[in-house]
């Protein structure tokens, strides 16, 4: 479970009730609901497929559920793989428990006894189309963010062309026409700026970790499928982390 997400969230829904204080019922508008939130969901699927459109659910899911690997267990984990190999031969891997999905594939190819570029070729294409697919997701829910502003500044606009509508011949909708021309523009602003855009920028930040645990994979499994020593494994991987890190893992192997 992502605390970072679930705080987020929390921390601005307070911040939005405190500022509205006791006047919430002035706050809800159905015809600025559905303008915002419905007409968002239209065209947001005139820019995808409706399977795409359906990955914006799990999508949202996921940034609160959603666990990257620490490159530090992965690489402990790798550098022990490699010792066991070297001493016990591949075939000692098949019982080992790998949580990592993409390790995982690695070492079950290291175990099948696939030579180095098989295994190279196979896990950089799965990356590739991981990917694409998370890419997908995103754009889905970037699409939302991207048109929830505009879909506010329509329902402003039909807000105040009822209000002229209305000016002199109805002067007691003025209050309403007025009321659709504002909170249009506040749902929009919320959807695409507390909620989606927030939520694209947390799934991109998903992405670049696991990408870069996956280039870290490759290379760790390519080494060990080399026969290489495990000591070495583990100083080939630390460039993947960063000075702070690398500097703590040497006072920890130091003491």
């Amino acid at each position: 479970m992502d605390i970072a997400s679930i705080l987020g969230i929390v921390l601005f829904i307070i911040g939005m009730m405190i500022g509205i204080g006791d006047e919430l019922s002035i706050f809800i508008q159905t015809q600025g609901i559905f303008i915002v939130f419905v007409g968002s969901s239209g065209a947001c699927l005139l820019r995808c497929q409706l399977s795409e459109y359906f990955l914006l659910f799990p999508t949202i899911f996921k940034i609160f559920r959603h666990k990257v690997d620490k490159p530090t267990d992965l690489i402990d984990q790798m550098v022990e793989l490699a010792t066991i190999a070297r001493k016990d031969g591949m075939i000692a891997l098949e019982s080992q428990e790998i949580s990592n999905r993409m390790l995982d594939k690695g070492v079950r190819a290291l175990v099948d006894g696939n030579d180095a570029r098989y295994i190279k070729s196979a896990l950089q294409k799965d990356t590739t189309i991981t990917a694409a697919r998370h890419e997908s997701a995103r754009g889905v829910l970037q699409s939302m963010g991207d048109i929830a502003p505009a879909m506010g500044m329509i329902g402003t606009l039909i807000g105040l062309v009822k209000l002229l509508k209305n000016l002199e011949s109805n002067p007691g909708g003025i209050g309403e026409a007025m009321s659709t021309a504002l909170l249009t523009t506040l749902y929009g602003a919320i959807l695409a700026n507390g909620f989606c855009l927030p939520m694209v920028q947390k799934l991109e930040n998903y992405a670049k970790r696991e990408e870069a645990n996956n280039e870290m994979i490759i290379e760790g499994v390519i080494f060990i499928q080399g026969g290489g020593n495990p000591r070495l494994l583990e100083d080939l991987l630390s460039s993947y982390l960063s000075p702070k890190v690398n500097k703590k893992r040497q006072a920890a192997s130091a003491g």
